[in-house]
Order: structure tokens, then C-alpha cells, then sequence
């Protein structure tokens, strides 16, 4: 397919749907757009993509997997944006680029299974239901260096539960985890967390890529602080579930559900 090969396409509710989720999660795979889109048949969600694609409403490009192929992903295009009215924050990859790896995608990839997961498939928690979410393109005050990777609010029979996300793919240094720490201290103690978002407590949630990679994780994080952070592996998220007895706190060694009934505390 060429830049130039564009095709007229009649767009339909669910079209937007995808063009909306885009604006938010940057760059899908074509199992998140199934999911996002509401796609049943995998031909059928290829098809459209295709279509989209030709519409020039979809930017794809390829990134090369681990058994040696390779992976077709999905952008909003600066047209697709304009059609729903939203600002196009994709990667800015050349329209049927091959990649051989791609960090930033990767990583976002990774923070769209979460976004996926929890608003998309049922939560098996009584009375607990996806709220909002929200991605961040700058740090969240002046005053912070800080850009988590995503912000979550569950809506439970105790009131509404806030969580930071953060993913590691082992990427960063662990240097770069104490100014994280230090950061989410700060923003829980000055009160301006409560200020910007209208809630007085929140936890942050850390999934890495590897038991390994959360035990470095977490031996920084205890040496700084026991609260707020909950960590579990991608893993134990695909193989329990993400409400199961996964979560390690910064000390102790029992494995926890994320929810018990009450709200997030601080520190």
C-alpha cells in the first residue's frame, strides 16, 4: 500500500469507537482493537483495519516479534483525529514501517493490556466497577518529575479506589525508581493529589515484566517507604487475574488481592 492509495469508506459507530481509543492508548495491536471495537471475527477485524488503513483514518506500521516475524500496529491518523475531534498522540512511525524493536511501543502495548483489561472484561468483585482513566503527556505538577504511565478509579461499595500505574519492562535503571518514590511521597503528603483529582488517597500499582525485575523493584521501594505500592507480574495478572492474591506490598512476603473493602491509604 502506498501513501497515496486512499479509499473512500463508509464510517460507522464502531469505527469511531477505535478511532476515540486510540486518541487515548497511542498504538494497538490487533487483538486490543478487537477488543476496544467490540470485533468478534478476527477476518473481520483484519478487514476493517485494512479499510480504515486504506481510509488513510489508521496509520500501521510493523514491529518485528521474538519468533521472527512480525506484528501489524495500529495509530490514529491526523484525519482519523479530526474525525472524532481528538488530538492524534500516536508514535510517529512512517504508514507501513518495519521496526525491529520499538521500546516506546512496547511499553504502551503493555499499559493497554491493563487498560483492556480492566475496562473491557468483567470485574469479579461485587459492587466494583471501572471508572475513568486518564494518560498523562506531561509531569503532573511543576513541581513533580513525574509522568505515570496511567491513572485509574474503580468505583466500590466503599468509595471510589484511585490507582497510578506503573509498567516495567526493565527498561529503566533502578535510579530512575527512587525519584519515582520520591515523587509519589511527595504528591501523597502535600495534599496536591487530593486537589487535582478530588480523592484523598490512591496506591500505586507496579507490574513488571519478571519476578526478578519486581524483587529489584521492590528492595528500592522498601528502603523508602511500606505504603502505597502494590506490586505484581504481568504474569500472575494473565495466569490469576488482576484482583487475585498477586500483590506483594514494599514488605512481608504474603501475596494479597488488590481489593479488601476499603478505600486506598496513604502514607
Amino acid at each position: 500500500m502506498t501513501g497515496n492509495d486512499r479509499r473512500e469508506i463508509v464510517v460507522q459507530e464502531r469505527d469511531r469507537q477505535l478511532l476515540r481509543e486510540l486518541s487515548l492508548m497511542r498504538v494497538v495491536d490487533r487483538e486490543q482493537a478487537k477488543v476496544v471495537a467490540g470485533f468478534r471475527s478476527t477476518t473481520r477485524a483484519n478487514a476493517r483495519l485494512l479499510g480504515l488503513t486504506r481510509a488513510g483514518l489508521l496509520k500501521r506500521f510493523f514491529l518485528g516479534t521474538t519468533a521472527g516475524g512480525r506484528k501489524a500496529l495500529y495509530a490514529i491518523s491526523a484525519k482519523g483525529a479530526q474525525l472524532v475531534g481528538l488530538p492524534a498522540r500516536g508514535p510517529r512511525r512512517r504508514n507501513d514501517e518495519a521496526l525491529a524493536t520499538d521500546f516506546f511501543v512496547q511499553h504502551q502495548l503493555a499499559v493497554n493490556e491493563i487498560y483492556c483489561t480492566l475496562k473491557y472484561c468483567p470485574i469479579p468483585l461485587a459492587g466494583v466497577s471501572f471508572g475513568r482513566w486518564l494518560n498523562f503527556y506531561e509531569p503532573l505538577t511543576s513541581g513533580l518529575r513525574l509522568i505515570p504511565d496511567g491513572y485509574l478509579e474503580l468505583q466500590t461499595p466503599a468509595g471510589i479506589a484511585a490507582f497510578f500505574l506503573e509498567v516495567d519492562l526493565g527498561h529503566e535503571g533502578l535510579s530512575v525508581w527512587k525519584e519515582k518514590v520520591r515523587n509519589y511521597l511527595q504528591c501523597a503528603l502535600s495534599g496536591e493529589f487530593g486537589r487535582r483529582f478530588g480523592v484523598n488517597r490512591f496506591r500505586v500499582l507496579v507490574l513488571a515484566n519478571s519476578e526478578r525485575r519486581l524483587i529489584s523493584i521492590r528492595k528500592v521501594i522498601a528502603a523508602m517507604t511500606e505504603k502505597i505500592f502494590w506490586l505484581a507480574t504481568f504474569e500472575a495478572v494473565k495466569r490469576d487475574g488482576f484482583f487475585s492474591s498477586i500483590w506483594l506490598r514494599p514488605k512481608g512476603e504474603e501475596r494479597l488481592p488488590l481489593m479488601q473493602g476499603n478505600p486506598p491509604e496513604h502514607p
